[in-house]
């Protein structure tokens, strides 16, 4: 139970991988905007200014902010439905080439290695293309060095990864490698792929509009400058600290629907993308790594 206790306590006051970074400065302004308000009501200035609660409702601010919330998590778990599809269909994909595709030349097992290492290839080209960042050593390591040279330029990496693949099935059937039957599975398979590609594409080039992110930031604003005068009255001195309080429960809730809403970023509240791509690597090499006698006992059991 200590155990835990302190864990969440390790949360609580972790610093790394909130949003305080990114709102103290609108905190701080209201804050001390608050103590202003303070020191005027101190000196019999008239700001305490009543019945400004009815402007802008809390509860409909608070709608509003659950809604940016709920929007933006949406976005960031369809994003991780997208990538955990592709893991399942990559395995998957690369299992069934491995133990599908006939060896008849012993060169055809470099073949097969290879295009697992396409499969890794397309997941490492989806998550460079979905951060806007071209093709660098990570994907390099895993394609040919004239295949690597063919997609340093192109817009859409991942697509003509999917089609060398998608080339090497067909030549795999043409040389009687693959019967129809397994050639359409592997390609349901592959299409897959490309559909969870467009899903991430699709969240990507969606934001929330521009309209409502202009609205609820007003809003806020409005709020949290009317907020001084409603509690000077009340709170005197302490006016400046519980002001910055709630505001910076209200722009911190606004700021995690910012965080999340692109779920394909390098931040600490992004997807592990890294994380996942690198696990893909590491099962597809314990793939390839099989040895000989290992292919050849799978040959033998599938006949």
């Amino acid at each position: 139970m200590s155990g835990e206790k302190l864990n969440w306590l390790q949360i609580a006051f972790k610093f790394r991988g909130s949003v305080i970074p990114a709102i103290w400065k609108r905190v701080a302004f209201c804050g001390i905007f608050g103590s202003i308000i303070s020191v005027l009501f101190y000196f019999n200035f008239p700001v305490v200014w009543r019945g400004l609660e009815s402007v802008i409702p809390s509860i409909v601010l608070g709608l509003l902010l659950v809604f940016r919330t709920n929007t933006a998590y949406d976005r960031f778990w369809e994003g991780r439905k997208c990538w955990g599809t592709m893991v399942n269909n990559i395995r998957n994909l690369a299992r069934s080439i491995w133990v599908a595709v006939i060896e008849k030349e012993p060169e055809e097992r470099a073949e097969k290695a290879a295009v697992l290492r396409l499969l890794v290839a397309f997941a490492v080209a989806t998550k460079l293309h979905l951060r806007g960042e071209p093709p660098n050593e990570e994907l390099q390591g895993l394609i040919s060095p004239y295949r690597y040279f063919q997609i340093k330029n192109l817009n859409n990496p991942p697509l003509e990864i999917a089609f060398w693949i998608a080339d090497y099935l067909q030549e795999q059937y043409e040389r009687d490698r693959l019967n129809l039957y397994q050639l359409n599975s592997l390609n349901s398979l592959l299409n897959s792929m490309v559909d969870t590609l467009g899903g991430c594409e699709r969240i990507l080039k969606t934001p929330i509009p521009l309209a409502y992110a202009i609205h609820l930031k007003q809003l806020l604003l409005i709020y949290c400058l009317l907020l001084p005068f409603q509690l000077v009255s009340n709170l005197s001195w302490l006016t400046g600290p519980v002001v910055g309080l709630i505001s910076f429960t209200l722009f911190g809730i606004e700021e995690i629907g910012i965080e999340i809403e692109n779920p394909f970023g390098h931040d600490r509240n992004d997807l592990p993308l890294d994380a996942i791509c690198n696990n893909l690597k590491r099962n597809t090499e314990d793939l390839i790594a099989l040895s000989s006698t290992d292919g050849a006992s799978v040959k033998k059991v599938r006949k």
